[in-house]
């Protein structure tokens, strides 16, 4: 696919919740339930749209969720973060609204194992990070503010720089410009799903309550 950052500009202007903050994880193979349980999260009820995701978080970080406050005593409800997972094109995608488990070194190969995730977060002070790993290798990781500060064994891999380039990062200080909208190109670049408005609204999310690290 030829992602390109322009291509996803909607996104904070659809969703403006998750354009101040959010993680996506698609992990490659797995089933919805499979992945919640990955994330080590009860799993709650369905939702259809990522409106509906958001509303979904809305009523939890309120702390009126009636599904997550049967499961879990007060304090155990304060531990918890929302996350909703979806299948598209044989990927597995969770989002995190206000998240960031999907972005945690110390999880990802629990995602990942077996199989490739790839992830990006940003949360409401332009703290960003991107990660593709397979099983326990990351293959790579970088803050999207700053694509040439990179790790992972493909950082300096033969093609990864003109990748980046040809996902709207730029190598100077106008990067802030389009960073966020990067790592989406770049995650479909790396996954061949793509997401649009229409076909997040019309996906079942499966709801689940996963644990703070």
């Amino acid at each position: 696919m030829t992602a390109h950052a322009t291509d996803f500009t909607w996104f904070a202007e659809r969703y403006p919740v998750l354009g101040e903050a959010y993680c996506l994880t698609h992990v490659q193979g797995l089933g919805a339930d499979e992945l919640l349980r990955r994330f080590d999260a009860a799993p709650g009820g369905e939702v259809t749209g990522l409106d509906a995701v958001v509303a979904a978080w809305e009523t939890f970080d309120d702390g009126e969720d009636e599904t997550a406050a049967a499961l879990f005593d007060d304090h155990e409800y304060a531990d918890r973060l929302l996350v909703a997972v979806t299948e598209l094109d044989g990927w597995a995608l969770a989002v995190e609204p206000y998240g960031y488990l999907g972005s945690l070194p110390d999880l990802l190969p629990r995602l990942a194992d077996g199989t490739r995730a790839v992830s990006h977060f940003r949360n409401v002070n332009a703290v960003d990070h991107f990660n593709w790993w397979e099983g326990a290798t990351c293959r790579l990781q970088f803050e999207p503010l700053f694509p040439d500060q990179r790790h992972g064994t493909d950082a300096d891999a033969p093609g990864i720089p003109e990748l980046l380039t040809d996902c709207g990062f730029r190598h100077d200080d106008k990067n802030t410009e389009l960073n966020t909208e990067s790592a989406f190109a770049l995650a479909e670049r790396l996954t061949d799903v793509r997401i649009g408005a229409d076909r997040l609204e019309a996906a079942t999310f499966r709801i689940g309550y996963a644990r703070r690290p």
